[in-house]
């Protein structure tokens, strides 16, 4: 990672193009171990029009989507293993979805990878806003051997 700004290197890490990011931007990282990020909620996402018509909220597993990604882009830094490709998504464990966001809102995400076994990268994470919890979950993310 460069010296110059590594939080913005790192989510370079993000597969997924602008449309479909959830982290917005860094705001603390310990590559390979935890970190921080936010996602404010714009209020002209395509999926706050049906989500609900002149009552917008994001989707909690929207909620649950930035945590995988910030999972991702931790798991993806780690100076101690190679990226791998492919990193997805592939098991969610002790869900709780508390609460939601509206449009004005930031989103404060932390993860914390709890371990890794070979291609398999467990994480824990929570998605709140300053004043409460909107999301706790365990995900797993899968992706092929380093390259």
């Amino acid at each position: 990672m460069s010296d110059a700004n590594p939080l913005a290197t790192a989510l370079a890490f993000l597969p997924h193009g602008p449309e479909f990011r959830f982290v917005d931007r860094l705001t603390a990282l310990e590559p390979g171990v935890r970190g921080e990020g936010e996602y404010t909620v714009r209020g002209d996402e395509p999926f706050l029009r049906g989500h609900f018509p002149g009552d917008p909220m994001m989707p909690g597993v929207l909620l649950l989507e930035a945590v995988a990604q910030l999972a991702g882009v931790v798991a993806q830094s780690d100076p101690n293993h190679a990226p791998m490709p492919g990193l997805k998504l592939t098991a969610l464990r002790q869900v709780k979805i508390l609460g939601t966001a509206r449009p004005g809102e930031t989103l404060q995400i932390r993860v914390e990878v709890n371990g890794r076994l070979g291609n398999l990268v467990q994480a824990t994470g929570t998605v709140r806003l300053p004043d409460r919890v909107l999301l706790h979950a365990d995900v797993t993310l899968a992706g092929q051997a380093g390259a």
